[in-house]
């Protein structure tokens, strides 16, 4: 079964480079970012992985926790984490999973089923391993990105969305193309116009019955 947007999050126990984990308590109450990594030392992931540190108090801002993903064992991260370090200026400051035994990568979909933990797996060989899922505090899956090997994510882009959700979770709104915080908003379809004028008695811009924008709610 593939895993969609609104699913719940599959729960695991992993080994990570700050211990033994069990994702769903580890979560707690908060919002969480599980990004992946087809394997270490490769290039691209190196530099997602230092930026990513670099990221991460802006997470902590909205209180979403970061943790990564490779097939490589934990004692292959402790490495590379020296290497991300030297080359990108920051070293990882979130766990990261070793899943040599492919069973997260499973549970996410970000492999082929059938496909067995090998030593000798290339990073060809676990190119769906790119992926980027956004979970809420309900422990429900609330966006999924997958990559291709060649094109180092934008997580800038990830922060953005978190920000739509985290909005459009609180207030009955949605957020236009390239909306960034701050920006006008799209009052919610489910919202009747008896019930908008309650919420913004200053009215909103509305250039089609269907599309009504509002300065974002505080």
């Amino acid at each position: 079964m593939s895993l969609r947007i609104g699913d719940e999050a599959p729960d695991f126990t992993a080994a990570t480079t700050e211990g033994e984990l069990h994702f769903h308590e580890w979560i707690g109450d908060g919002w969480a970012i599980l990004f992946s990594h087809p394997k270490d030392f490769t290039p691209v992931c190196t530099t997602e992985l230092g930026y990513m540190a670099k990221l991460k108090p802006e997470f902590d801002t909205r209180n979403c926790k970061i943790i990564g993903l490779s097939t490589d064992p934990v004692s292959d991260h402790v490495v590379w984490v020296k290497d991300i370090e030297e080359t990108q200026g920051q070293a990882p400051n979130y766990p990261m999973i070793g899943d040599t035994d492919l069973n997260v990568a499973k549970l996410y979909d970000m492999i082929h089923p059938n496909a067995s933990g090998d030593a000798k797996r290339t990073a060809a060989d676990n190119a769906t391993i790119r992926s980027v899922f956004l979970v809420g505090p309900d422990k429900k899956v609330k966006l999924i990105l997958t990559y291709p090997m060649t094109t180092g994510r934008n997580f800038d882009e990830v922060l953005r969305v978190l920000d739509s959700i985290q909005l459009t979770a609180k207030h009955k709104v949605a957020t236009p193309v390239n909306w960034k915080p701050g920006e006008d908003v799209i009052i919610a379809g489910s919202v009747s116009n008896d019930e908008a004028k309650i919420k913004y008695p200053d009215g909103w811009k509305s250039p089609k019955p269907y599309l009504r924008i509002v300065a974002q709610p505080k």
